[in-house]
């Protein structure tokens, strides 16, 4: 099956659920006049093992490109979608952490961020637009704010629960409670769907995203789907409970390897997480069933993603992020809609940081100069992109301290300090604010177990350098694309 080969990292896994969607009906190009749609539905920490249990996002893939070596500026909530927002890096957005002088809602609007959208710039042209779900940290449930350039606002400031939280509509606020009908995913996906249907009935093209808080912990499931799932265990890959962590940096290096009870709690959480993501794959459904019904899927573009990964066991650690490790910075991308070839794959590196140029380049927006990423509208259409990076950035600001931080660090699950980091094709190469560095040479060791740093030879370590500093400073697409080119 083609979608074992797209999932080929995490395998295949039987599911008798009938996905909703196009079915793989061929989808055509928008006329030259008419600008498309976007429907972007964001995930919250979710991770590409998940997708086995998603059978609406196998369709998706199925009927799109998926982006195989696509990641997060940082593997932290707010940084991520402040990047997501903007197309730029963390040092320029200036969102570092998830609240504080340097984090969250309040950084975010302080500096005038939530001006520079790509809902901004969308609206400014007239698209309607829609904002559903999660918004950013900090953005608490008694806030009636509205960020500029959205036409329907229906946030939640503290929705992980699913259940019993404020719903801001357009700044009037709505408490739900714990009924069944109250589910937050379920109450999205019902938004969502009547604002592609009153959009479908208008001439001004429309974007919409829905930021799930799923699987986020705790992982609330549906009430329809408690029962399912039950005796799955998280992924045992090589580094699941690695062996041997001497080589580490000085945060991780003394962690002891998981005992009995904490492996069966990291299985738990896993079911959850499994649980909590079947309403986020209905809602995927529903919409593209809604999109083709209307007759929009032929001039819509369907975009799928997550704001960071999750690691679940793997070098020791407990369930978290934040680390540089593959399993918090790579999350999927997959994009379908007109021009996109079906089932295919792209293995060229891209960033969150290149949504927002990608979204203006798609409506014909100009794309601001203040943007760090680059538009991958050449690479969803299969052509050559001259641009493409040698190196993506990462950059986290820790340890995580805050104790109201719904992401912050549990015991043992990691809480690294200040680094920052280059991924390339094939390695990461990571500086801390303590000294310590790290190197591991994907193509040789794709788990990350081997930390090769005092074996890099010096010309290779003087240019992963001048990358990495090159990165860090840039402002603006010519220069960070100059910068990512030195690989």
């Amino acid at each position: 099956m083609l979608i074992c080969l797209l999932l080929a990292v995490t395998g295949c896994a039987s599911d008798t659920t009938r996905p909703i969607g196009d079915g793989g009906a061929p989808t055509q190009p928008a006329s030259r006049t008419e600008r498309p749609n976007i429907v972007f539905v964001l995930t919250d920490d979710l991770t590409t093992d998940l997708l086995r249990y998603m059978p609406n996002v196998r369709q998706l893939q199925r009927d799109g490109r998926s982006f195989t070596s696509y990641f997060v500026t940082d593997s932290f909530c707010c940084p991520s979608r402040s990047s997501i927002f903007t197309g730029q890096f963390p040092h320029n957005t200036g969102v570092y952490t998830n609240s504080g002088p340097n984090g969250g809602f309040n950084k975010f609007t302080k500096t005038g961020k939530d001006r520079q959208t790509f809902a901004t710039a969308l609206h400014a042209t007239g698209y309607r637009t829609a904002m559903m779900g999660k918004y950013l940290n900090g953005y608490d449930d008694q806030t009636t704010y509205v960020p500029p350039g959205w036409d329907q606002w229906d946030v939640v400031g503290n929705g992980y629960h699913g259940f019993d939280y404020i719903l801001n509509e357009n700044g009037h606020l709505s408490a739900h409670g714990h009924a069944s009908s109250d589910y937050l995913t379920d109450v999205l996906s019902a938004k969502g769907t009547a604002f592609i249907e009153r959009s479908g009935t208008e001439h001004a093209p429309f974007l919409l995203e829905i930021a799930s808080f799923a699987p986020h912990v705790p992982s609330t499931p549906a009430p329809r789907d408690t029962d399912r799932f039950l005796g799955t265990r998280a992924p045992r890959a090589p580094a699941f409970n690695e062996s041997d962590t001497s080589d580490k940096p000085r945060w991780l290096r003394t962690y002891r390897k998981l005992g009995r009870a904490q492996l069966a709690e990291i299985d738990t959480q896993y079911v959850h997480r499994v649980q909590s993501v079947q309403a986020v794959d209905r809602m995927v459904g529903q919409l593209r069933s809604t999109l083709q019904q209307r007759g929009l899927s032929r001039s819509t573009y369907f975009v799928f993603s997550s704001d960071n990964g999750y690691h679940m066991g793997e070098h020791r650690l407990m369930p978290g992020k934040t680390t540089a490790f593959d399993t918090d910075i790579r999350v999927p991308l997959i994009v379908a809609g007109p021009s996109i070839p079906d089932g295919s794959t792209q293995t060229t590196l891209a960033e969150n940081t290149d949504l927002a140029p990608t979204f203006e380049d798609l409506a014909g927006t100009p794309i601001p100069a203040s943007v760090d990423g680059r538009s991958l509208v050449p690479l969803l259409r299969g052509e050559r992109d001259a641009s493409a990076p040698g190196a993506i950035l990462i950059e986290h600001h820790g340890p995580s301290l805050a104790g109201y931080d719904p992401d912050r660090p549990g015991p043992a699950s990691g809480n690294p300090p200040s680094y920052t980091a280059i991924r390339t094709a094939d390695a990461l190469y990571v500086e801390y604010a303590t000294g310590d560095r790290e190197f591991y040479d994907l193509r040789a060791d794709p788990y990350e177990l081997n930390n090769t740093i005092t074996a890099l030879p010096p010309t290779r370590l003087a240019q992963l350098q001048q990358t990495l500093q090159a990165l860090r400073t840039c402002h603006g697409s010519p220069a960070c694309s100059a910068a990512a080119r030195l690989g």
